[in-house]
Parts: structure tokens; C-alpha cells; sequence
């Protein structure tokens, strides 16, 4: 993950560590769910390698969805910003909802992840504050 990719968690944390406004489309009510990238190359490695997986189709992912508010919410608590949440209109593309159906994961692969929401923001946050 850049910093500048235009991504919402990117977003949200380098608009909370630079002071700016945490631009939010919308109402925030669609969701979205994040997974920690050491837990998507975990599954990953998983699914390549593990037997009987071949022609499989297996989502991973991290299925605790929350709404775009309130990962902003989230985010200006964990960096400790005093930045405002600004609302925009919504793109027509912007998708309402994000959640992962991992179940075949969970059988199949024995996967889930492990990395909380909340472990992985502060971890990017820390990253993003050291680049």
C-alpha cells in the first residue's frame, strides 16, 4: 500500500497525520473490510499450496465490516488527529458493501485471519508515519 494510492485507508491516515480534513464520500454507510496484509499472504500461500485446492475458487479477506465513518472515526482515534470528518458526494462507482464470504477459506484451508482491524491500522499508521 502507497501512501498517495488513493485507497480509503491510505487516505484516511495520511489525512489524519498531515492535519487535514478526512474526506469521506457520501455518508459513510458503505462498508468496507480490511485485511492485514500478513494474514491475505498467509491465506495465500495456503491456497497455492495446500493439496486439493486446484480449480477452487476461495475468498480471503477479513469479514468484520465496518462502515467508511466509522473506519474514520477509527483511524483519527488510533493517530490521535484533530482533524474533521468532511463528507463529498459519493461516486456512482463506489461499491455499498464489502465482506468477505471466507467459509471456504475456514473449511478448505483452515485460514482466517489473525491480525484485528485495529492491529493492522496501527501498524500501517506506524509505517506510514516512518516513510
Amino acid at each position: 500500500m502507497q501512501q498517495d494510492d488513493g485507497r480509503v485507508v491510505s487516505n484516511f491516515i495520511m489525512q489524519a497525520i498531515n492535519g487535514q480534513p478526512i474526506t469521506v464520500y457520501g455518508k459513510g454507510t458503505q462498508t468496507r473490510s480490511l485485511c492485514y496484509v500478513d494474514d491475505m499472504i498467509s491465506g495465500i500461500k495456503l491456497a497455492m499450496f495446500k493439496p486439493d485446492t486446484k480449480g477452487k475458487v476461495i475468498n480471503l479477506g477479513n469479514p468484520d465490516e465496518r462502515s467508511i465513518l466509522d473506519i474514520a472515526k477509527l483511524i483519527l482515534g488510533l493517530t490521535g488527529s484533530k482533524s474533521e470528518i468532511i463528507f463529498e458526494d459519493l461516486p456512482g462507482d463506489d461499491p455499498k458493501a464489502r465482506k468477505p464470504d471466507i467459509s471456504q477459506a475456514q473449511t478448505i484451508l483452515g485460514w482466517e485471519p489473525k491480525v484485528s482491524t485495529e492491529e493492522g491500522l496501527n501498524k500501517t499508521i506506524e509505517h506510514f508515519k516512518n516513510i
